[in-house]
């Protein structure tokens, strides 16, 4: 049986888990508010997660290698861009983007920085579909950049 002529789409799911601490914080606001607006994410002494974050890839399958995506290219920008920086951090004070005075790391924003730092180390060839990230069991936030 040849390839077939109609194009077919798939996607993958990986997930990696990693484990960071963060605070929810604007330096401009004094403590009350910073506590009103955040509450006990907004301790001072900060707290954790064990992140579990999915990121789907995907496209038309190729018809010779039956492959919608190079799994292979998307392990390595998982460890590089996102394990190795994640893990075992905090995320206000080890990562950049997450600075007090920039982003909150809620995990909203959390799963745009993971959709961008992945789809950058991907390049064109491969698109980001959707990023989730579970901070706990039943609270997750989905972005869909693809």
């Amino acid at each position: 049986m040849g390839p077939l002529s109609v194009s077919r789409r798939a996607t993958l799911t990986r997930r990696v888990t990693v484990s960071a601490a963060h605070r929810y914080r604007r330096p401009e606001w004094d403590d009350a508010r910073n506590a009103a607006t955040f509450g006990v994410c907004g301790h001072p002494n900060w707290h954790g997660h064990t992140y579990e974050i999915d990121v789907t890839i995907g496209g038309a399958i190729d018809p010779l290698t039956g492959f919608a995506a190079d799994l292979t290219a998307l392990d390595a920008a998982l460890k590089r861009e996102v394990f190795d920086v994640l893990d075992h951090r905090n995320l206000v004070l080890d990562v950049p983007e997450f600075h007090e005075g920039k982003l909150i790391p809620s995990s909203e924003n959390l799963a745009w920085w993971v959709a961008d730092k992945v789809q950058a180390a991907l390049g064109s060839q491969t698109r980001v579909l959707r990023v989730r990230v579970s901070e706990m069991r039943g609270l997750w936030a989905e972005v869909e950049p693809g």
